[in-house]
């Protein structure tokens, strides 16, 4: 049988959904790297003369788009279709790509035919954009252990194979432990207090599972739904201690699915990488790639943004507790009262609650206001296409053009939330742009969250947080799509600094609050009738309700995770949760309870690109509320859109993160807009 992934690879030629399946992944991912490999050799044993750009890079390319196409939809279904066929399919396959990745990260002629092109004659004449390419291989050979002796460059493989295992098997754990959980219920007085959407939503689940009442489970819809609004504090704590306790040795599943040994071993191995390549530990290895010098400057950004947010965030604290002993006669004021209490505060102080926005934020209403304040900031068309294979009903596909109607690329949006999708959202490249001798492959993007799916014959009504999600993943698609660089390995959001890559989707985010761009999608579903003023100005006012408490967590989980990585002690051991501890004792203004095992959960540090990374969502807070305080200050001028554009978004990883800030803003970033946007100056 013919295999889908193996298809001839024509610039724009799609993944064939409608009939790729698990079966496929092994054979063909084993298919391009024997070809790859063989290919490489071919090309690495001719004259030397012929090592030019066209020679060597572009060849190279071919290999790399090759293998994107057969592995690509394979990792993506794994993420959005996490069956048991497809997890086997994709266990199967991981082992082989790290092999085949760290054989080319690893390969003594292919490093030195870069070296030589970096040398060659005809160097001089790279475009800036084709010498970053050559310079980022150079440095990524480099922290792959090029230069270690043979023993060691041997361990690093290990290491890295062994890492790549861990870090699935982490993931794994964590969906495995959110599907083992539910609570079935039947006597509907439990759930006073929740929405009617939320119960509505709990009905549809135990239907599906053919049972009577209510199905509670740690989706997070369905999570938030019970925390937020359900006035029985039993239950609350009961659905808190199942979400905080995932993946761990606590809590209703304690034992079945923990993550923390396999944490344990992936700082140990994570350092023992570093110290071989010659780091101090694996927080400088993680900083050789973003914007940020030093762990020790990361860590005096946290602390001093820390010292501006923590007496806001106190206060926002004593207030609850405050509140919620004046309004429920309660003393012991305690984690899993903080979301229930901030909603009727928040109703209270800003006279409205999140469930009075949603009428508002029909999906297809707010999907289709982005992207008219896309096409007027950014002077570009989105269109909706037809006939394209997706691999599930929900996901519809869009183009992007310019005004003209020139195509730019092409994006795939999964927005709900079903069984085997992995929680979360997030933006994943299907294609990337760049240029070939058979023309100009444009770029293609997943688009992938997990809102409350609409109930059978209604729409799908969308909490402002969610309005936010779509928003900042969609700024990501954007940052891929919008690129006009035609090297592969720097077009998009590739070779971009880490702690810059979160720009382009925060600065999405500002534009949910504001008032011209509410006021064009944000709806009422059965009347039409817009926000009413007095809505949106609450709203808006929310922005700053307990940014003190919000900043001061992102504080905490980015402390804690470059710690984790800058202070490792082989001989103590990675010491997890003493260090989350120490981290809480600082910065946090109430500690959780001491079964609390958010590391369990932590994927974003243990399984996902952020290890030492994590602060890279507080900088580009700073980025993105300074780029947007620069179309406050020209009234939003098209001229600004444009700038943005044609600087941040078009120049994907050929030039530096903040060189690319600095001619869109004219100077550095400056923390003062973000301090004044949450209301802590």
């Amino acid at each position: 049988m013919e295999n889908p992934l193996l298809a001839p690879a024509t610039p724009g030629a799609l993944p064939a959904f409608d009939r790729i399946e698990p079966q496929h992944a092994e054979p063909a991912l084993q298919t391009v790297i024997v070809d790859n490999k063989a290919e490489l050799e071919k090309l690495l044993a001719g004259e030397p003369a012929t090592l030019n750009w066209e020679g060597l890079v572009e060849p190279l390319e071919d290999m790399g788009d090759r293998l994107g196409r057969a592995w690509g939809p394979v990792q993506h279904l794994f993420g959005v279709k996490a069956t048991a066929d497809w997890r086997k399919a994709y266990n199967a396959c991981l082992p082989k790509l790290t092999e085949y990745g760290l054989e080319m990260s690893q390969h003594e002629g292919l490093f030195h035919a870069y070296e030589a092109l970096a040398n060659s004659p005809g160097y001089a004449e790279f475009s800036p954009a084709r010498k970053k390419v050559i310079v980022d291989a150079l440095r990524d050979f480099k922290l792959a252990g090029i230069a270690l002796p043979p023993k060691e460059k041997a361990r690093y493989k290990e290491i890295a194979l062994r890492l790549s295992e861990l870090q699935a098997k982490f993931e794994e754990n964590l969906m495995d432990s959110v599907q083992a959980f539910s609570k079935h219920v039947t006597d509907e007085s439990l759930l006073t207090g929740m929405t009617e959407e939320g119960k509505a939503q709990a009905a549809e689940k135990a239907r599906a599972k053919n049972l009577e009442g209510w199905l509670l489970t740690l989706d997070f819809p369905s999570y938030d739904a019970v925390v937020s609004y359900a006035e029985n504090r039993e239950l609350r704590l009961e659905l808190y201690r199942a979400y905080a306790t995932r993946a761990s040795d606590q809590g209703p599943l304690a034992n079945q699915h923990d993550n923390a040994p396999l944490a344990d071993e992936i700082l140990a191995l994570r350092d023992e990488q570093a110290r071989l390549l010659g780091f101090k530990n694996f927080a400088e290895v993680s900083l050789a790639t973003k914007m940020a010098e030093s762990p020790d400057e990361v860590e005096k950004f946290l602390l001093d943004l820390a010292l501006k947010a923590k007496p806001a965030a106190q206060a926002e604290l004593d207030e609850l507790r405050a509140f919620a002993k004046k309004r429920d006669g309660l003393n012991d004021y305690q984690p899993w009262d903080s979301a229930y209490y901030s909603e009727k505060l928040k109703e209270e102080k800003l006279g409205y609650s999140e469930e009075e926005l949603r009428p508002y934020f029909p999906a297809p209403q707010v999907i289709g206001g982005m992207f008219a304040l896309v096409e007027r900031i950014y002077g570009v068309k989105i269109e909706a296409v037809t006939g394209i294979a997706t691999w599930h009903p929900d996901v519809t596909t869009y183009a992007l053009k310019e005004k003209d109607g020139t195509d730019i690329g092409l994006f795939y949006l999964d927005p709900y939330a079903r069984q085997d999708k992995r929680g979360g959202a997030w933006m994943d490249e299907c294609l990337g742009r760049r240029r070939t001798p058979a023309g100009l492959q444009l770029p293609v993007a997943y688009l992938t969250c997990n809102f409350t799916p609409p109930l059978p014959g209604k729409s799908a009504l969308l909490t402002h947080d969610e309005v936010v999600t779509l928003f900042h993943e969609f700024g990501h698609g954007l940052h891929h799509l919008l690129t006009r660089v035609d090297e592969a390995a720097i077009s998009g959001i590739r070779g971009v600094a880490w702690d810059a890559v979160e720009l382009p989707s925060q600065f999405m985010e500002n534009w949910c609050y504001d008032r011209d761009t509410l006021r064009g999608f944000a709806r009422h579903y059965k009347t039409n009738e817009p926000l009413p003023d007095a809505l949106l100005q609450k709203l808006q006012q929310s922005r700053s309700f307990q940014a003190g408490l919000a900043t001061m967590r992102q504080i905490e989980f980015a402390l804690f995770d470059l710690r984790l990585h800058r202070d490792f002690d082989a001989g103590k051991g990675a010491r997890v949760l003493e260090t989350l501890a120490q981290v809480r004792r600082e910065v946090s203004v109430m500690q959780p309870p001491e079964w609390n095992r958010m590391p369990s959960s932590f994927t974003h540090v243990f399984a996902g690109g952020y290890a030492a990374g994590y602060y890279s969502y507080k900088w580009a807070e700073v980025l993105s509320a300074d780029a947007f305080a620069a179309f406050e200050e020209t009234d939003f001028a098209v001229a600004t859109g444009q700038r943005f554009r044609d600087t941040v978004l078009a120049n994907g990883g050929a030039r530096e993160a903040m060189d690319l800030f600095i001619e869109f803003r004219g100077r550095k970033p400056s923390i003062e807009p973000l301090l004044k946007q949450s209301g802590l100056v």
